[in-house]
């Protein structure tokens, strides 16, 4: 049971800031499900995914005091859940592939016009090209010239693990240098799915 407009959605959160806990458990009810399949479209890892969703309701309840909910509570939840998503992508090696494929993915975004874009590569670049040059070719051999990882380690003449270790550090430089550019690439990659 969904509530019909924001004003129920408030009603929710005032009646939550006033410990009421069937106004958490209604909550609850009305957003786990969407909340769970938006970040598992992403991390496609059951266990975290529903950890982060947990983490989030209890959350909500132990600071519902404070709560500040500016915008719709599925927006506010939308967004928390996000961030998390995010936050794990960084932190954690598990999900390198899903960072790999966020990069990858990004070029086919239509919502991009052709200046963002460039702006977008511009700054790849710039990050890409701060790399000590074996790793550089490395990348670029991966994700320009769509070459895998043993083409790469052939043409190198370096073991497949230097590949991915030199694939692994740029990516790393990106997540570092580009977090603000990364958070809009996740959201927009939510959106794609």
């Amino acid at each position: 049971m969904k509530p019909e407009n924001n004003q129920a959605d408030t009603e929710l959160v005032v009646k939550l800031k006033n410990h009421d806990e069937d106004a958490m458990i209604m909550i609850y009810r009305i957003y786990w499900k969407g909340l769970y399949s938006s970040a598992y479209k992403i991390l496609r890892d059951k266990e975290t995914c529903e950890d982060i969703v947990q983490e989030l309701f209890i959350k909500i309840w132990n600071n519902r005091e404070q709560l500040d909910i500016r915008s719709s509570l599925q927006a506010y939840l939308s967004v928390a859940v996000r961030h998390e998503v995010y936050h794990r992508i960084r932190v954690s090696k598990q999900f390198e592939p899903i960072m790999d494929e966020i990069m990858e993915t990004m070029a086919d975004l239509s919502c991009y016009d052709r200046m963002e874009y460039r702006e977008l590569q511009n700054r790849i670049s710039s990050v890409i090209d701060t790399l000590p040059e074996k790793c550089r070719e490395v990348y670029n051999l991966s994700r320009n010239d769509l070459m895998t990882h043993k083409e790469i380690s052939e043409k190198l003449s370096i073991s497949t693990k230097t590949v991915r270790n030199h694939i692994t550090r740029a990516l790393h430089q990106l997540r570092i240098n580009m977090d603000h550019v990364l958070l809009l690439l996740i959201a927009l990659f939510f959106l794609k799915k």
